[in-house]
């Protein structure tokens, strides 16, 4: 039942985005959204044999643009996808929060609970958005350290 809510839920985002309802999107929303963890292309490919590369890339970026997921970058320069807030819009992302990198297990994280001071930038400066990183230890992985 949860399954069906959920799949509703993808195909209303799709609609208000004026998105085709394609098993592919309806897929790779569902994939990400199950994620605690910002994903890379080529994790989800691996994940989701029957999407071809050049099809999920399409999807990625039409989802980008649309403002239903945004594109963080890990350690290593890959980018990675995590679901937008709901206040996205297309062109115009909402998502100035904290974005973790574990040096250990390299996952990103999207720590959206944080409260950020507002940016204050100088006169003539016009933000359209920014992108903070924190480096470190994610619990599972400090846990493990701990232990040793």
């Amino acid at each position: 039942m949860a399954h069906t809510h959920q799949h509703n839920n993808f195909e209303a985002l799709l609609e208000r985005h004026h998105l085709k309802k394609t098993g592919p999107r309806l897929k790779v929303l569902s994939m990400l959204s199950a994620k605690k963890v910002a994903t890379s292309q080529p994790d989800l490919e691996s994940v989701m044999d029957d999407i071809d590369r050049v099809t999920l890339y399409r999807i990625l970026s039409a989802f980008e643009e649309k403002g239903i997921i945004h594109k963080v970058f890990d350690l290593n320069g890959t980018a990675n996808y995590a679901m937008c807030s709901s206040n996205c819009e297309e062109n115009h992302h909402h998502d100035e929060h904290l974005h973790f990198n574990c040096t250990v297990c390299k996952n990103v994280y999207c720590l959206d609970d944080l409260n950020l001071p507002p940016l204050t930038l100088p006169n003539g400066f016009k933000p359209e958005g920014f992108t903070l990183y924190a480096t470190g230890l994610c619990p599972k992985c400090s846990k493990s350290a701990e232990k040793k």
